[in-house]
C-alpha cells in the first residue's frame, strides 16, 4: 500500500533492499522444494439464445480482452533490465512459461448485497515446457490493501500501475511457474461502479474472489486455458483476509479448494481493533481506520451516525468517500485530508503501551478522544476472551473467542467480520513476523490457535514466524534469509541506531517480509500437488 509514512535517511545501497530480500528468498525456495454456448437445447426452440447471464459470477465479455503476451524469453528479458528483476529471478527461477494476461470484468455484490461490477487478471502459462500446457492448477491471488483507486494487476507490466510491483512478484512467482492466475482487483477498484470498497468485509470479500474464480473459469474454453481441478488460495495483508474469507466461502458453498496461504492476515480483526483503541495503533491506521468505517457503515448502517462522531472536524466531511482515492496518498496528506501518522490526539487516554508507538500521537490527529474512551470503555465492559490485551497461550488458543457482546458499531463489526469462526478442512499455510508494525503477528497467532482449539489437526496447520530462529524446519532458510534483509537494510541506512531501526519498521510489512512469505506459499502448494493434493 502506499506509505503515509516518510522514509528513513537510505544510502543508495539500501535504496535496492526489495532486490535484496527477493533474493534472500531463493534460500526458501532451495528449501521447499464455460465456453460461449449457443441455443437449440433444454427447453428453448433452436431459434432462441438462452436469457444472458447476468448474475453473480457471470461474465461482461467473453473472451476477455487479452492486454499482455509475452514469451518465457521476453518475461526473462524484461526482468534482466534492472537489479531488482534480476534478484527476481534468483527467487522464482528462470521462467519456464510465458504468460498471456487477460481482463475480466465479472459481475459480483458490494457489501450491501448490492449488484456491482468488478474485475480481475487472468494469467494463463504458454509455451512448450510441459509446466506451461495441458490442464493446470489455479492459484486464486488476493491483493494487499492500496489506497489508489485505479489499482489494475491486468497491467502488472506498466510501471505508472500501483498494481506494478506486486503484479509482476505474482507473474514471476506464479504463472511463469506453470500455475493459472486469477487475481481479482475487488470491487470498487478499477472500472468498478461500487462508489466505496467492502474493506475486511469477510462475507463480500469472500463472494467476490469466488465470483471472480466462477466468471474466469467460464472463459477458459475461449482462451485456451485448462483447469487441472487443482485450486490454491493466497494473498498478502488484506489479501491474506481475503484468501482466508475466499477459503471459508468456497467450503461454506461446496466448491473444490486444494489449499490456502493466507499471508500476514488481519484475520482476527476484532483482536486487531481492541489492540488499536488500547494503545497500539498499527502503522498505516490514519489510512485503515477510514475504509474500515466506511466498509462497515456502508455493510451494517450502525458503525457511526455522523463521521464527526469519529473523526475531528478538519477530516470528517467526506471521509466517507474520500478511499480508495485517484489522487495519491501523499497529495491527500499535504491537502489536509488526512494526518500523516497522529491517529490520536497527544495526551490520549488510553495512551502508547510502548514510546516507540508516540509517533501515532500528536496535533492534526485523525481521531477525537471521545470516541477513543467510547471504544475503550466497551472494551472493559464488554471485552473478548480472544483478545486478552496480555496475551497468553490459554487466551491465543480459544475455542470461543468472540464470545462477547460488544455495543460500538465499530466493534460489533469488527467482531462480525473475524474469521474465527470456521475451521478450514483443507490445509493452511500462515506466514508472517512477530515485529511487523503493521498487522500483529498476533493475529496469525490467535487465528491458528482458534482452528487448533476447535480440532483442526496439527499436520493441516504451517505457521511460519520469520522472527522465529529457534525453530529447524523447511521453513529454515526463509528466516535466515528474512534475517539477512533485515541486516542489510541497517547496514545500508545512514545514521543512528534508532534511524536504522526505523528503516526496518518502514520496510518490515511492505517490503522486507512479503516475498518470503509467497515463496513459503508457492513451495507450500508445490509440496501438497507432489502429495498428490
Amino acid at each position: 500500500m502506499q506509505r503515509p509514512v516518510p522514509p528513513a535517511r537510505p544510502s543508495a545501497s539500501s535504496r535496492n533492499l526489495f532486490a535484496v530480500a527477493l533474493a534472500g528468498a531463493a534460500l526458501l525456495l532451495s528449501a521447499c522444494g464455460g465456453g460461449g454456448g449457443g441455443g437449440g437445447i433444454g427447453i428453448f426452440p433452436p431459434t432462441t439464445p438462452p436469457p444472458e447471464d447476468t448474475g453473480r459470477g457471470s461474465v461482461v465479455t467473453n473472451p476477455p480482452e487479452r492486454v499482455l503476451s509475452l514469451s518465457a524469453g521476453d518475461f526473462r528479458a524484461l526482468l534482466q533490465l534492472d537489479d531488482k528483476g534480476k534478484a527476481l529471478l534468483q527467487v522464482s527461477g528462470q521462467p519456464k512459461c510465458g504468460i498471456d494476461t487477460r481482463y475480466l470484468e465479472y459481475r459480483t455484490v458490494g457489501g450491501k448485497g448490492e449488484a456491482t461490477n468488478a474485475t480481475a487478471a487472468i494469467m494463463v502459462p504458454r509455451g512448450g515446457d510441459a509446466a506451461c500446457s495441458g490442464p493446470r492448477p489455479i492459484v486464486l491471488y488476493a491483493h494487499g490493501t492500496n489506497a489508489a483507486r485505479d489499482y489494475n494487476i491486468a497491467k502488472w507490466a506498466d510501471l505508472n500501475q500501483p498494481a506494478a510491483g506486486e503484479g509482476v512478484v505474482v507473474a514471476a512467482m506464479l504463472a511463469a511457474q506453470g500455475f493459472i492466475v486469477v487475481a481479482p482487483n475487488y470491487a470498487g477498484y478499477d472500472k468498478s461502479t461500487l462508489p466505496y470498497h467492502p474493506y475486511l468485509n469477510g462475507d463480500q470479500q469472500g463472494k467476490d474472489m469466488v465470483d471472480a474464480l466462477t466468471a474466469a473459469r467460464k472463459t477458459f474454453a475461449n482462451i485456451d486455458a485448462a483447469d487441472a481441478g487443482s485450486l490454491f488460495v493466497t494473498g498478502y495483508s488484506q489479501g491474506g483476509y481475503v484468501a482466508l474469507a475466499a477459503h471459508r466461502e468456497l467450503q461454506a458453498t461446496g466448491k473444490t479448494v486444494t489449499a490456502s496461504a493466507p499471508l500476514s492476515a488481519p484475520s482476527a480483526i476484532s483482536l486487531l481493533v481492541d489492540y488499536n483503541f488500547k494503545g497500539w495503533p498499527a502503522l498505516g491506521s490514519t489510512l485503515f481506520v477510514p475504509l474500515l468505517s466506511t466498509s462497515w457503515q456502508q455493510q451494517f448502517g450502525d458503525v457511526y451516525g455522523s463521521t464527526s462522531e469519529i473523526y475531528e472536524a478538519q477530516y470528517a466531511t467526506g471521509i466517507d468517500t474520500l478511499l480508495p482515492s485517484l489522487t495519491p496518498t501523499s497529495t491527500l496528506i499535504a491537502q489536509g485530508k488526512l494526518p500523516q501518522l497522529a491517529l490520536y490526539p497527544a495526551g490520549a487516554t488510553p495512551g502508547p503501551v510502548d514510546p516507540a508507538l508516540s509517533i501515532f500521537y500528536g496535533a492534526g490527529n485523525l481521531v477525537r478522544q471521545s470516541y477513543l474512551t467510547r471504544a475503550s470503555g466497551d472494551i472493559d465492559a464488554n471485552g473478548c476472551p480472544g483478545n486478552a490485551l496480555k496475551a497468553t497461550p490459554a487466551s491465543l488458543n480459544s475455542a470461543t473467542p468472540l464470545d462477547c457482546a460488544p455495543t460500538l458499531g465499530f466493534r460489533k463489526a469488527a467482531r462480525a467480520n473475524d474469521l474465527r469462526n470456521w475451521v478450514p478442512a483443507k490445509p493452511v499455510l500462515m506466514c508472517g513476523g512477530a515485529q511487523d508494525p503493521t498487522v500483529n503477528f498476533l493475529s496469525t497467532r490467535a487465528t491458528a490457535g482458534y482452528f487448533r482449539a476447535k480440532g483442526m489437526p496439527a499436520q493441516q496447520l504451517t505457521v511460519v514466524d520469520l522472527e522465529d530462529s529457534a525453530t529447524t524446519d523447511a521453513y529454515s532458510a526463509a528466516r535466515a534469509g528474512f534475517a539477512q534483509a533485515k541486516d542489510v537494510l541497517k547496514q545500508g541506512t545512514e545514521g543512528s541506531d534508532a534511524d536504522k531501526d526505523r528503516a526496518v519498521m518502514l520496510a518490515y510489512h511492505g517490503t522486507l517480509a512479503p516475498p518470503f512469505c509467497l515463496a513459503a506459499a508457492r513451495g507450500f502448494f508445490q509440496g501438497v500437488l507432489a502429495a498428490g493434493g
